[in-house]
C-alpha cells in the first residue's frame, strides 16, 4: 500500500483549488458561445463543464502519486462531479451541475447528523489527528458544521433556482468556498479552550 508522502503546501493548494479556477475562466471565455455537436446544441456552460471534469480528475490523480493518498471527502466529490457533469452532458442541460453542490453539501450534512444522533463526532474520526481537541469541543464543532452544510446546501438551492448563470458560477467558485473557510476559521478560534494536549490522557 502506497504510503502518505508530504509536498510542497503551495503546491498542494494550486492542486486543490486549481481546476475550480479554471472551470471559472473558461466558463467566462465560452459562456456567450454555442457549440454544435453531433448535431446537439451545446452552450458555453455545459463545454466548461464537459472540460471540467477530465482536468479535475488529472489533478486529483497528480495530488495521489505525489501524496499516497486522498480523502474520502474528494473521492466523494469527485465521483459527484464526474456523474453530475455526465449527466449535464448527456441530457445537455445545466440544472444537473448545479443541483450537483446542493446534493454534496447536503450529504456532509446528513453524515454529520447522522453521526450526532448517535452520539458520536465522525468529524473527529477523519481530523483528530489532525487537531488535538477534547470530545465536547469535536461535538459542539459537529454540530455547528452539520447546520453549515444545511445553510449551504439551502443556498445553493436558492441562488440557481432564482439568480443567473453568471452569478451562479462565481458564487459556487468563489463565495461557497471563502464562506466555509470564513466559518472553520472562527470555529477554530472560538474552540481554542476544548484544544487537548497531545501527551495527556
Amino acid at each position: 500500500m502506497t504510503g502518505k508522502k508530504e509536498i510542497n503546501p503551495f503546491l498542494k493548494q494550486a492542486l486543490e483549488l486549481g481546476p475550480p479556477l479554471a472551470f471559472f475562466f473558461i466558463y467566462l471565455r465560452l459562456r456567450d458561445d454555442s457549440f454544435l455537436i453531433g448535431n446537439v446544441e451545446y452552450s458555453g456552460f455545459i463545454v466548461a463543464t464537459v472540460i471540467f471534469v477530465p482536468l479535475m480528475l488529472g489533478a486529483m490523480g497528480i495530488l495521489w502519486l505525489l501524496t499516497g493518498k486522498l480523502s474520502r471527502m474528494q473521492i466523494f466529490t469527485a465521483f459527484m462531479v464526474i456523474f453530475f457533469g455526465g449527466l449535464t452532458a448527456w441530457f445537455n442541460d445545466e440544472r444537473f451541475f448545479k443541483m450537483k453542490t446542493t446534493l454534496v453539501y447536503g450529504f456532509f450534512s446528513a453524515i454529520l447528523g447522522i453521526g450526532l444522533l448517535q452520539g458520536k463526532s465522525y468529524l473527529a474520526y477523519v481530523l483528530d489527528g489532525m487537531l488535538p481537541m477534547r470530545n465536547e469541543g469535536w461535538m459542539i464543532l459537529t454540530r455547528r458544521l452539520c447546520a453549515c452544510f444545511a445553510i449551504l446546501a439551502a443556498a445553493n438551492e436558492l441562488v440557481w433556482r432564482t439568480l443567473s448563470t453568471d452569478l451562479w458560477v462565481k458564487i459556487e467558485t468563489f463565495g461557497f468556498p471563502i464562506a466555509l473557510m470564513v466559518f472553520l476559521m472562527l470555529q477554530f478560534s472560538m474552540l481554542q479552550s476544548y484544544m487537548d494536549d497531545p501527551d495527556k490522557q
